[in-house]
């Protein structure tokens, strides 16, 4: 007689491992050490919670009247200082009646720079828009064309100073750190000399001092007469700063490559550039996304620095425009959150975008 195997159907699990009462069982009391850190951390909340939100919003003065933000001082905040200087604090001191110019000009990037993250507009062609974008950027910020009143550089400033210098030395670093990281690799001994002392020389000197030396220290060895915009001059420097991090996080990823890649490379007969494009490269920098985008996160931060050389980017900007204005300049505390606001949002979206790009490269290697 026949035996045939039937498998029993399946039971439903006796505890629910699915929804918000799991995951709070999971994750705050998982364990004695857990629950008791999760009860103090939600009793300080109920603690803290009212008291910010009575300062915050509750008492909080939102008018451009600096008369009632001294009545409520100590007990609301005074966002009136926010609806006062909001446009000096973004834009700087681009001239007032021109400032749709700079609106518009960020406004650009940012789009552009959405439309990179997006996997479908990996085409040839986005590296024409970004020409397109970059050239209207300076035109309208620039001026002197079509019309538009000329603006010098050293009048930029707010938000599009600190989104143009994030964006242009981010695109500039990555590639010169990724060739710096293959130098510096390389067998070649001047190669790998000049490359070894560019990286130890950059990442052994604050950046503060990097901006300082391509402001004031650069122009004195150029010839008579001849004179590099400060902009430019910051770019460079903060491009070669960044690269010099970045050209050791991508050798990390190339040294995890396995020799026996390179070797069954070799066999095939592939050039060195074939290996390094098609097989060692894009592993390397698979590799490495999180590091890669921290070093892009600090870069977007970093940019704050460069008020030491009187450019005021949006860090710049705010205490320009509090420092001139008594009525106003106790209320530093409120300005800073709105820009703090701001920077949190620019890098937990870069963030979650390095999140994403590693789920895609993990779904890949499943296939």
């Amino acid at each position: 007689m026949t035996q045939h195997f039937v498998p029993i159907a399946a039971r439903p699990s006796p505890v629910r491992t699915r929804g918000a009462v799991p995951w709070v069982r999971t994750h705050l009391f998982g364990d004695l050490r857990s629950s008791i850190t999760s009860v103090f951390l939600l009793g300080l909340a109920i603690y803290l919670l009212p008291r910010l939100y009575s300062w915050g919003l509750g008492n909080a003065v939102f008018s451009a009247d600096a008369q009632a933000c001294q009545n409520m001082r100590g007990v609301g905040a005074c966002w009136g200082v926010v609806t006062e200087k909001y446009r000096l604090i973004l834009l700087g001191r681009f001239p007032f009646e021109e400032h749709w110019r700079p609106v518009l000009a960020t406004s650009m990037m940012l789009a552009a720079l959405v439309v990179s993250c997006i996997r479908a507009f990996w085409k040839p062609w986005l590296a024409l828009v970004w020409m397109s974008v970059l050239a209207v950027f300076f035109v309208l910020m620039g001026g002197g064309v079509f019309g538009l009143s000329r603006v010098r550089t050293d009048l930029w400033g707010g938000l599009p100073l600190t989104v143009l210098l994030a964006t242009v030395s981010i695109f500039l670093a990555f590639p010169l750190s990724i060739a710096v990281a293959l130098g510096r690799r390389s067998h070649l001994p001047a190669i790998r000399s000049a490359c070894i002392v560019y990286i130890e020389l950059v990442r052994g000197v604050p950046l503060i001092s990097v901006l300082f030396m391509a402001s004031f220290m650069f122009p004195l060895f150029m010839p008579q007469g001849v004179s590099i915009d400060v902009l430019v001059r910051v770019v460079v420097g903060i491009t070669l700063f960044a690269a010099a991090y970045m050209a050791e996080i991508v050798r990390g990823g190339l040294q995890a490559i396995p020799r026996g890649q390179l070797e069954a490379a070799d066999t095939l007969g592939l050039s060195y550039w074939q290996t390094q494009r098609k097989i060692v490269l894009p592993q390397a920098l698979a590799m490495v996304v999180p590091s890669i985008m921290n070093n892009f996160i600090s870069i977007f931060k970093d940019t704050s620095l460069v008020t030491i050389v009187s450019m005021y980017e949006l860090t710049g900007a705010l205490s320009l425009g509090l420092n001139s204005d008594v009525n106003w300049r106790p209320f530093k505390i409120e300005a800073y959150l709105f820009i703090t606001v701001i920077y949190f949002l620019f890098c937990f979206a870069m963030s979650r975008y390095s999140l994403w790009v590693e789920k895609q490269l993990t779904a890949s290697k499943g296939r």
